[in-house]
């Protein structure tokens, strides 16, 4: 479609009409020195080129000048109508804005210039529009400039960029969006009609993170694999990524019925070439497990099955133990009988120094898994990170309900700090440490910097146009049951070791059970939660792991009796 026609069309043009004007001046040469021909001025051969070249190339690409002048006639119209738009990002992603907004009228949205993070690209023009400022000025490009609209179009933008854009944006009350990142690009959505506003997770945004995608295929193409809590936030999207790398076939086993339902429906409409079976068990059902493992017979299992909710499971302990730990125990003892290839189970920060039991029956579930693995010499691995932003109960979508409630947003302490990562930053670290995960590897994802909760929240409230304090207060309600004020990845002291991968780390000298004395530990544990003796529970995990240190009111706040 010439309309379309670029650089790389008009080369393939003189190309053609090169050759062709070669094999004709090659014949008519000859005919020439044969004497066939004689009155012949050899300047026509370049004549006929030159024309031919003008004539065939010409008839092609007028259309598309014709296209162009149209759009850029009606682009030049004063339309009253239309808003006046500054880019940020004056790169190719920013040309591509630039170029949709200019030929499709419908948006009514005209460029005027771009703002871009480059000092040398200043006074540089790009279709026609320039650049006319970096990034840090654009509280004073605001100021000098009518401008109804603000796009980001640095799709990659660190937290930094994204921050001075909102905030200039909120000084001067001016709306602002963003084109999707890297993988929403992937997902499809490219054009500028599917600008969305910004999310929160633009401004948490650190650099894109690198991976080895074909090391991630290799492990994965035409394996049979098994995702346990398939249904949830981390194995919900295990499950759509696992997806793209073409699985012989993928069981997704979980112990809510609806969840599994949902992913199971997504992945066949977006996947139909996968073959995925929904699985519904409980993996503190051994005997439920067992059958699964002999029917289906699995080369590698991610175990993402997991109670999370930090003050939840300080209400109900005995669940913490028999799911988290029982049931991690079930999952690695039928890996081992079944002789799978790759077990890889996702941890969590809070498995250190465990304040609460949510954390401490995580550190059991990791011990269960590394001791396996050095006994039975097994690539069996562990990959620890911290919250996870927009998954279920996590802060994003309780602040995103209160904010549409009109408030107020609760944060328990001013001080509250945490580690966070998109989900899909979060699984696609944890598949590529699956490709070079050996026998009891505990891995690290980096996390950048912790966050301050509150300032999640204020950012959170501005970006919904909102001004914290004004419009939607902020309420300190007390630490909760079970919180740390902020967290760690690792122990002081243990090394971490680099990998392939430079956003993953390996840790050694892991303080962990070993063999019988973890079997007794657990067996002890299995006791007490069926006896309903949960402060004899916490009493033996403070005995058994390293730093483990529960406070008497967190243990006694629910009226729990021994």
């Amino acid at each position: 479609m010439w309309i379309y026609a670029s650089t790389k069309e008009l080369r393939l043009v003189v190309i053609s009409v090169s050759t062709a004007s070669l094999f004709v001046a090659i014949i008519m040469l000859l005919l020439f020195y044969t004497n066939i021909f004689t009155a012949f001025p050899r300047s026509v051969l370049i004549i006929d080129w030159a024309l031919s070249l003008v004539l065939i190339g010409g008839s092609r690409f007028l259309l598309r000048l014709a296209i162009e002048s149209r759009g850029s006639s009606n682009y030049l119209t004063d339309n009253p109508h239309q808003d006046r738009v500054l880019i940020v990002g004056a790169g190719d992603a920013g040309a591509i804005v630039v170029k949709e907004l200019q030929k499709t009228q419908k948006l009514n949205l005209i460029p005027i210039g771009f703002l871009d993070d480059d000092p040398t690209k200043k006074n540089m023009v790009i279709n026609d529009i320039r650049v006319i400022g970096t990034v840090t000025e654009i509280q004073k490009v605001l100021e000098n400039y009518q401008v109804d609209e603000v796009i980001i179009a640095i799709p990659s933008a660190p937290g930094r960029v994204a921050r001075l854009v909102t905030d200039g944006c909120h000084k001067f009350d001016i709306p602002f969006r963003t084109i999707p990142g890297i993988y929403e690009l992937i997902e499809g959505s490219v054009g500028v009609s599917r600008l969305r506003t910004v999310q929160i997770t633009d401004l948490l945004r650190r650099k894109p993170t690198r991976l080895n995608d074909d090391m991630i295929r290799m492990k994965l193409q035409d394996k049979s694999i098994l995702v346990t809590g398939a249904g949830g936030s981390i194995g919900s999207e295990l499950c759509r990524q696992i997806s793209r790398r073409h699985p012989d076939i993928l069981y997704l086993l979980g112990h809510g019925e609806n969840s599994i339902f949902e992913i199971h429906q997504e992945l066949k409409e977006n996947h139909p070439s996968v073959k995925t079976i929904p699985i519904i068990a409980d993996i503190r059902d051994i005997n439920r497990l067992k059958t699964v493992y002999q029917r289906y017979t699995p080369q590698i299992v991610f175990h993402a099955a997991a109670h999370k909710h930090v003050p939840l499971m300080e209400y109900n302990i005995e669940e913490a133990i028999t799911n988290n730990i029982i049931g991690t125990s079930n999952i690695v003892k039928l890996c081992t009988e079944f002789n799978i290839e790759r077990l890889v189970m996702i941890s969590t920060d809070k498995a250190i120094h465990p304040i609460n039991i949510m954390g401490a029956s995580k550190r059991m579930a990791e011990m269960v898994v590394l001791d396996e693995a050095q006994r039975v010499k097994a690539d069996y691995s562990v990959v620890r990170f911290g919250n996870v932003l927009g998954s279920r109960g996590s802060v994003v979508p309780i602040f995103k309900n209160q904010i549409a409630k009109g408030g107020p947003v609760t944060i328990t302490h001013p001080d509250m700090k945490r580690y966070f990562m998109t989900i899909p930053e979060a699984v696609y670290l944890v598949l590529q440490s699956a490709t070079f995960g050996k026998c009891g590897d505990i891995f690290v994802l980096n996390m950048g910097e912790q966050t301050r909760i509150l300032d999640l929240a204020e950012d959170l409230i501005r970006l919904s146009g909102l001004e914290p304090g004004r419009d939607i207060e902020i309420v300190f309600t007390g630490i909760r049951p079970g919180d740390k004020l902020s967290e760690d990845l690792w122990d002081e002291g243990h090394i971490f070791k680099p990998t392939p991968h430079p956003d993953i780390f390996r840790l050694d000298n892991q303080n962990n059970l070993k063999n019988d004395e973890l079997e007794t530990v657990i067996q002890r544990l299995i006791e007490l939660a069926v006896q309903g003796k949960p402060l004899d529970i916490i009493k033996t995990l403070e005995e058994v792991i390293p730093d483990a240190k529960f406070e008497k009111t967190q243990v006694e706040h629910g009226n729990i009796n021994a």
